[in-house]
């Protein structure tokens, strides 16, 4: 549903079904924003954060956590292990469109 969205709102959107393939697709695709889901397999969203951020390419790219968690201690995990901005389940899509169109303005 999300990537409906996001793909009506005029934005390409590359997935990636656990954190594992996360870090590889962020690595192959330089993404210009990634919205981490923290509850990933194999690899969870802030293992997945973190090694992304150790790339150099990849340091400045925003990364918005997508969680069902709307708890203090989630988001400051969340900021600590990379992530820009903290976004909870059920998505409000208008907030959503607003940070992305936010993050991309401030990465151009």
């Amino acid at each position: 549903m999300m990537r409906q969205l996001l793909e009506m709102a005029g934005h390409k959107v590359v997935e990636a079904t656990d954190g594992e393939q996360a870090v590889k697709v962020a690595l192959e695709k330089k993404p210009a924003i990634i919205l981490m889901d923290l509850s990933l397999p194999k690899l969870d969203g802030l293992a997945a954060t973190r090694e992304i951020r150790r790339h150099k390419g990849l340091r400045n790219v925003p990364i918005l956590a997508v969680s069902a968690h709307d708890g203090d201690e989630s988001r400051a995990a969340a900021l600590e292990a990379g992530c820009d901005d903290y976004v909870t389940k059920p998505i409000d899509f208008d907030q959503l469109n607003t940070l992305v169109r936010h993050y991309l303005s401030k990465s151009h």
